[in-house]
């Protein structure tokens, strides 16, 4: 009897393994030839999109989802706090895609910036250049927050651009683009916002900086920018100045985070209320642009420097369905009036 009992089990586990061994190798084929699949076809869909009509060439959602893999688009989220924000019923997210792009071959929208301007809002974002592979930054406006018309083109450069924090200061309006490209963090400012940007200056030369995040506390301008040329995302370095165009320094307790791709590269405007100061950051694990999280910053001077995760851990993750299934990494969250605000958000399908 034991003996009987023992060859069924030894029978069964066999079929057991038989089967996970079978489902996994039927899953490695199916990864490999959908890779090998979209190596095929990437050049000559690139090269049908760039001979087609760009309103036509930006409709082609489906395959433009097979070929890229980050494919991003731009959502607006409401809540009580910029770390309690959801998607209200009222609002039809996202609320810009590629397929909203009218003056480029658009691959995706991402990394949006807002501003309001009287009763305007105005957001910068990456616009995905299909024909050059650049990003470039692209402007779409709303009277209401949640109804946005795409406009156009307004910066863009021989070189990759994303990530437009806008902000305004003595009033005039400037934007810092992401420009690792041209190794060096660049400052733009408009000769007649919002479509007309003007190039003033390097703040920081001679390096590799991602995602640069300024913010203004304590009549200093303050700076952070991941700076991994690997592309690990996992080292935030922090830079103060007394004036805008510098001279920038780095903070002596710079790089703030090392080796973690969980909470270092910035992932929204720094928020500062009531002499707090709120820092988001993107968790790049598993992968690039999974979530996001938020940092208060308890100790800012020119020599010390202290945060802490707030209690609220994850701000942004991914819904596992439709235009945000499986990443989010940026918020840029403002604040409507008392107990209500308002965030451009992005989301990976």
């Amino acid at each position: 009897m034991v003996f009987s009992q023992t060859m069924f089990t030894v029978f069964h586990s066999n079929r057991l393994l038989s089967f996970f061994s079978n489902k996994t190798s039927l899953l490695f084929i199916l990864s490999f030839t959908m890779k090998l699949l979209k190596k095929i076809i990437r050049k000559p869909y690139y090269k049908l999109v760039n001979s087609l009509p760009k309103p036509i060439a930006n409709q082609l959602l489906l395959i433009s989802s097979l070929i890229n893999r980050n494919t991003w688009s731009i959502g607006i989220y409401f809540g009580g706090s910029p770390f309690n924000l959801t998607a209200p019923t009222n609002v039809k997210n996202p609320v810009l895609t590629h397929q909203d792009v009218s003056d480029v071959r658009a691959a995706f929208v991402a990394d949006p910036f807002m501003i309001k301007v009287d009763q305007t809002w105005f957001m910068f974002f990456e616009v995905l250049n299909n024909g050059t592979r650049r990003g470039e930054i692209g402007l779409a406006t709303s009277e209401d927050g949640t109804n946005w018309k795409y406009e156009q083109i307004v910066i863009a450069e021989p070189f990759h651009l994303s990530y437009p924090y806008v902000f305004e200061w003595n009033n005039e309006y400037y934007l810092i683009p992401e420009s690792y490209q041209a190794n060096s963090i660049r400052l733009y400012k408009a000769l007649n916002f919002p479509t007309e940007w003007s190039f003033v200056g390097n703040l920081l030369n001679d390096g590799f900086f991602v995602d640069s995040s300024i913010f203004r506390y304590a009549d200093k301008w303050w700076m952070f920018a991941e700076t991994n040329a690997d592309h690990k995302h996992d080292t935030l370095r922090l830079y103060y100045a007394e004036d805008l165009l510098g001279s920038w320094l780095e903070h002596p307790k710079s790089p703030i985070v090392s080796n973690n791709a969980h909470i270092a590269r910035p992932a929204g405007r720094v928020l500062v209320m009531n002499d707090q100061i709120f820092r988001f950051a993107q968790d790049c694990q598993p992968a690039y642009g999974t979530q996001v999280r938020a940092f208060e910053i308890t100790e800012l001077t020119t020599t010390s420097y202290q945060e802490r995760q707030i209690e609220q851990n994850l701000v942004l993750k991914p819904s596992n369905y439709g235009w945000n299934s499986s990443g989010m990494h940026h918020i840029d969250a403002h604040l409507i009036h008392e107990g209500k605000w308002i965030a451009c958000v992005d989301g990976r399908a």
